[in-house]
């Protein structure tokens, strides 16, 4: 994530505070996180379109998973896990299908830039 907010002109330092890395945890562990509601009804085997109806509000993570895809290929960086959401989203990826190819990626050093 930070590959890209400094390839869009942000800050790193900007996504290890708050305003990142705290909404960040907040998102995927709040119960009131409409993000996290998608991702466990995602989860339970439920439909996106049956999810986002039952919310009766937008979860932004849906058009920000899209947003994140595109630009990581416009910007030619490798964004496994925003790519995987997107699948999961788009093209019908199961979830269990998803996770498994992340686990099975080859372990590596992780580096800005």
């Amino acid at each position: 994530m930070s590959r890209l907010a400094v390839a869009e002109g942000g800050r790193r330092e900007t996504l290890m505070g708050l305003a990142g890395l705290g909404d960040l945890v907040l998102t995927c562990t709040g119960d009131a996180s409409r993000n996290r509601r998608v991702g466990l009804g995602l989860a339970q085997g439920r439909t996106l379109d049956s999810i986002l109806a039952s919310l009766g509000h937008v979860a932004e993570g849906v058009h920000a998973a899209r947003a994140a895809r595109a630009l990581a290929r416009l910007h030619r960086i490798e964004m496994p896990i925003a790519e995987a959401i997107a699948r999961v989203l788009d093209e019908g990826l199961p979830v269990r299908e998803a996770v498994e190819g992340l686990l099975k990626r080859e372990p590596r050093q992780e580096r800005d830039g």
